[in-house]
């Protein structure tokens, strides 16, 4: 349950926009970032009870030496099987969106960024006062993560596919960034959007007292 009076915000984008350079700038300057992605990574760490029960589902063999998860042979298994993919969300959904709520129920800061990229898919903009969609153009999104990740152009295209179309996110978004331009522009835009945020969250905390 969310227990927090803290304004939250909720950023979003498409594989390649660019989020996580803006999120990275707003907790340069004292804003506590929970993060999605990372907390789907911390939820299937080494000793988690989420590791314990994939091990137990799928045996051993989808541990590497070392303990921790291999996350190759686990996203092969549930590509090739319907009911697998089913079991390991109906695992990790309610376990991530747990950790995501303490964190935020945690956080002190002006306000509070929860950073997903499948924010508007998984419901998750229920928990914040206002969404901040970071934007660009699907060629834009091909030509970043192909020359960062190093994979083809159509393995990103299915992974767009899978999402949320832009205009969708766009029309839920509450703010949108335009990230199809030099980064310089896009951060003192987020200065701008920064400042607001901040008389925002001013603002409950005054209608809160």
């Amino acid at each position: 349950m969310l227990k927090t009076n803290s304004w939250i915000l909720g950023v979003t984008g498409g594989i390649g926009a660019g989020k996580t350079a803006i999120t990275k700038h707003l907790q340069q300057k004292g804003i506590v970032v929970v993060d999605a992605d990372i907390v789907a990574r911390e939820v299937v760490a080494l000793g988690s009870t989420g590791l314990q029960a994939i091990a137990d589902e799928f045996g051993s063999a989808i541990l590497q030496p070392d303990g921790n998860l291999d996350r190759a042979k686990l996203r092969a298994i549930i590509f090739a099987d319907a009911d697998k993919k089913q079991w390991l969300n109906e695992l990790l959904h309610p376990l991530i969106r747990n950790e995501i709520l303490t964190q935020l129920n945690e956080a002190q800061s002006d306000y509070v960024v929860l950073a997903a990229p499948l924010l508007f898919e998984n419901g998750l903009e229920r928990y914040c006062d206002a969404t901040l969609l970071v934007d660009v153009a699907v060629d834009t999104q091909i030509a970043r993560t192909t020359s960062r990740d190093l994979v083809d152009a159509a393995q990103v295209k299915r992974i767009i596919e899978s999402q949320l179309p832009r205009a969708d996110k766009q029309a839920k978004a509450d703010y949108i960034l335009d990230n199809d331009r030099p980064l310089l522009e896009s951060l003192q835009e987020t200065d701008r959007l920064h400042n607001e945020f901040i008389n925002l969250a001013k603002v409950k905390v005054r209608l809160n007292n």
